[in-house]
Formats: C-alpha cells, sequence, structure tokens
C-alpha cells in the first residue's frame, strides 16, 4: 500500500493476461430469466426449527451478549447440515441464499438475532462492519440524507447495486441480513450477477473491458483513522483466485474524484456509467421483498445487491429494520482486515 495527495493506493497485481476475454459460465452467471422459482431459497428444517428453539429456550434463562455466542456451546447438527447447503449454493451455486424463516410470531427481536448470529457463524466468521469496530448492523432509517459519512443503509433512499465496504480495503466475502421488519411500502430489494453483466459487456462494449480492470477512486466514507487518507484507489474488476471479483459503488466513486480534486478520464467515465446502465436492465435483476424472519446471504464479490426507497411506518415499533452481518474468513476481523 502507499499514499500520496490524500490517496491510499491499494496494490495490485494484474496483467492484460488477467483479463477474462471469453464469456463467464457456471451457476452464478445468472439472468432473472434463467433462475427457477426456488433457486437460492431454502426453508427452515422442522429438525433445525426445534435446535433453534431450543437455543432461544436457554437463552432466555441465561442472557449473553450477542458476540460471546459460539454455536459449539449448543447441539446444532441439523443447522449445521442446513448451513453446509447454504455454504455450497453461495460457492458452487447461484452465489446467493434466502432462507424461510424464522418464527417471527414466537421469537422476539432478541431471539431471532441470537439465532441468525449462531446460523450465519456456520457459514463464515463474522467481522467488524465499521472502523470502530461494529460486529452487528441495524439497517435502519436515521433521517439523514446520504453522504460523506452517512451510510445510504440507514437512509430510506433508493441504492444503486454496489458491493459492501467496495471503499476500504478489506471486503466481505458474504453479506447477511436478517428482516425483522419491512417497511410500509418500497424497500424492494434486488441482486444482480456481476457475472451476467460482464459477459453483456464483454459482447456490447469489449472496449470498456480494460478500464473497468484500472484504478478508480473511491471515497472512504470517512471509515478510517482519523489521520488516514479518505480515498482510496483500486480497480472495480479484478480476477481472484481465478474467479471475477468486484467492487464497485458508484456513489463512491463520484465523491471520490470530487473529494481528491482529480478529473474522471472519459473512458473511465463511460466505462461506469456503461457497467450501471446495463445493471439496471431488468432482465439482469433478480427482485424480491423481504418478509419477517427471513434471512438472505449473498456473495458479495460475484453478485451486487441494491434497494429501492420505501416510505417507512409512523411508529418507531413498526419501522424497517433488518440486522446485517459481514462474513470474511481471511485477514484478522478488523474493519481493514
Amino acid at each position: 500500500m502507499g499514499s500520496s495527495q490524500g490517496i491510499l493506493n491499494e496494490t495490485a497485481h494484474r496483467s492484460a493476461s488477467d483479463i477474462p476475454r471469453a464469456p463467464l459460465a457456471g451457476r452464478v452467471a445468472w439472468e432473472s430469466a434463467s433462475l427457477k422459482p426456488d433457486d437460492g431459497i431454502i426453508t427452515l428444517p422442522d429438525a433445525a426449527r426445534r435446535e433453534i428453539d431450543a437455543v432461544v429456550a436457554v437463552l432466555r434463562d441465561n442472557p449473553l451478549a450477542l458476540e460471546m455466542l459460539e454455536p459449539d456451546a449448543f447441539r446444532l447438527d441439523a443447522c449445521r447440515r442446513l448451513m453446509a447447503t447454504v455454504r455450497e449454493t453461495l460457492r458452487d451455486g447461484v452465489g446467493f441464499v434466502i432462507i424461510d424463516r424464522l418464527p417471527m410470531d414466537v421469537y422476539s427481536k432478541e431471539d431471532a438475532k441470537a439465532a441468525y448470529w449462531l446460523l450465519s457463524q456456520l457459514v463464515s466468521r463474522p467481522v467488524a462492519q465499521s472502523w470502530d469496530g461494529k460486529l452487528v448492523y441495524d439497517v435502519r432509517d436515521l433521517g439523514k440524507p446520504p453522504g460523506n459519512g452517512v451510510r445510504p443503509d440507514v437512509t430510506n433512499a433508493e441504492q444503486n447495486f454496489h458491493t459492501d465496504n467496495s471503499y476500504n480495503l478489506c471486503a466481505p466475502d458474504y453479506v447477511a441480513l436478517l428482516c425483522l421488519r419491512p417497511a410500509k411500502e418500497g424497500g424492494i430489494s434486488s441482486i444482480v450477477s456481476f457475472h451476467s453483466v460482464y459477459n453483456e459487456m464483454l459482447r456490447k462494449h469489449p472496449q470498456l473491458i480494460d478500464r473497468l480492470f484500472a484504478p478508480y477512486l473511491f471515497d472512504r466514507n470517512r471509515e478510517h483513522a482519523p489521520d488516514a487518507p479518505p480515498v482510496i484507489s483500486h480497480p472495480l474488476m479484478q480476477v481472484v483466485d481465478g474467479r471475477l471479483s468486484c467492487r464497485l459503488s458508484h456513489r463512491h466513486v463520484i465523491n471520490g474524484y470530487r473529494m481528491a480534486g482529480i478529473e474522471l478520464d472519459r473512458l473511465g467515465e463511460d466505462a461506469l456509467e456503461t457497467l450501471e446502465q446495463t445493471m439496471r436492465e431488468a432482465r439482469f435483476a433478480r427482485e424480491f421483498f423481504f418478509e419477517p424472519g427471513q434471512i438472505q446471504i449473498v456473495d458479495n464479490r460475484r453478485l451486487g445487491h441494491r434497494r429501492t426507497g420505501y416510505v417507512d411506518f409512523t411508529q418507531e415499533d413498526r419501522k424497517r429494520h433488518l440486522v446485517r452481518l459481514w462474513l470474511r474468513q481471511a485477514g484478522r476481523r478488523f474493519y481493514n482486515g
């Protein structure tokens, strides 16, 4: 790593031979029409539900801080089999799962969060989601407009397709969300396969491909030490362990160049905007509306996700509330690994 003029330059090992020149294949290269209705949907088995019920009963009598809960402290054989299927679907399948669902009619919010925390650890290790080390992140509208230092996930504004923590050093492998309460209106979630979008870019806009693998500037959203550079430089796309890996946030790129006082080159702008337009083509997106108790886990390197704007309830206890975890096995559990 190096820094100059307030920019953290991420060292990337890249050559032209790393860039895929042929269409990408595999189950993760899906379009909405190629997905079956039940692709990625995994029903919570009765045996796993009984194990979780037993955990909930123990924790009601023996409260413990959420971050201290470990799967090895409980009998979770059926849950381990369930989450092994989840891992396989994430790694070798369509790259996303929706576990349907925790019983919110009988579980409290704390019950559900404990079950979610334990199940998620059976996929991978939860890591810090903010520079100050927060492991569990409440996704709620805090009434602020999105901007530098304000993440879009704590607003009710519409989002672009993005990957989490694209604007810092160590993005999570997977992003998990538990729905405690949905919005009154809107808040429709979408996911997109970067592999399919890449194939379309390769077919229609091959002249822009190389630029996606060259560095862009990102606003780090004030998620860094006080004396650290506020802007980071890294590509939108890289090949990591033989797989296309993406780190993307349109808003943070635009802000990054503005903060650095540097004009985005024309080719870089064309590649960024064309990628954005391609992702927004309806045929690439899988849409769904979160229901209480559902858990979504998404490959954060190969899939992008977004959410439409929403209108919330006025009553505080009915407002939209999701709980997010970042899962990553490599590096240390710090925000920057």
